[in-house]
């Protein structure tokens, strides 16, 4: 019962155990599931993988790797994953929350994503880099739309394949996790000063830590070949 039914309470496992004929207490619960060799343990909660998802992880982990770390780190200026599947929690898209921009879009349709990336990422891209840059998204509905993709290749701009539920490859997630930290600090009580602080909290990271998660690829890589 303890191994079918691991994300259970031990609330839960007595009245399964109760429901099977064995009266006993919480606490006696407790002690059986200790001296059986379990401990009570917190789910991560992560996005669950098929085994075509876990496939593409590892195509990109082996086709990154083949490059060495300073040709990764290179990739990503321009544009871990070592549970046990069977003991992750799957995690469901996504709470209400305000949407922003930063260097690409949040969840928006194929068309005012387009013109999202026409007024706002191709002026900065340009700025910062010219013509030589790759460009990277999730899969997205908008962003996998195939007028997406025409738009982009009618602009000359090479997207990098990107495997499905993959944020913690991503280190922009991790600029994302900065922000979040610091708006707990603001405290905005409207909508005009959470906006404000996000563009406060965003404008406060410093280059340094960009490069630092710059840095981390090739160890984001590692451990997705690590964990197949």
């Amino acid at each position: 019962i303890v191994e079918k039914y691991r994300f259970q309470t031990l609330g839960d496992l007595r009245k399964q155990w109760t429901e099977s004929g064995v009266e006993t207490s919480r606490a006696t619960v407790y002690r059986r599931v200790q001296e059986m060799g379990y401990r009570c343990r917190i789910p991560q909660v992560k996005p669950l993988l098929n085994q075509k998802q876990r496939q593409k992880r590892l195509d990109l982990g082996y086709r990154e790797a083949a490059l060495d770390c300073c040709s990764v780190v290179q990739i990503w200026r321009k544009t871990r994953e070592r549970e046990m599947p069977k003991c992750l929690k799957s995690s469901v898209k996504y709470p209400q929350s305000v949407m922003v921009w930063g260097a690409m879009s949040a969840a928006v349709n194929a068309a005012s994503y387009q013109e999202i990336l026409e007024h706002f990422m191709l002026p900065s891209a340009e700025k910062l880099y010219g013509d030589d840059f790759i460009f990277q998204h999730d899969l997205a509905p908008a962003h996998s739309a195939k007028t997406t993709g025409k738009w982009f290749t009618d602009h000359g701009i090479t997207v990098l394949n990107w495997p499905a539920n993959s944020p913690d490859l991503n280190p922009i997630e991790n600029l994302w996790d900065i922000v979040k930290r610091k708006l707990r600090d603001a405290r905005p009580n409207t909508l005009d000063e959470l906006k404000a602080a996000i563009e406060a909290s965003w404008a406060s990271i410093t280059p340094q830590q960009c490069h630092r998660l710059i840095a981390s690829m090739p160890r984001r890589i590692e451990a997705v070949i690590s964990a197949k």
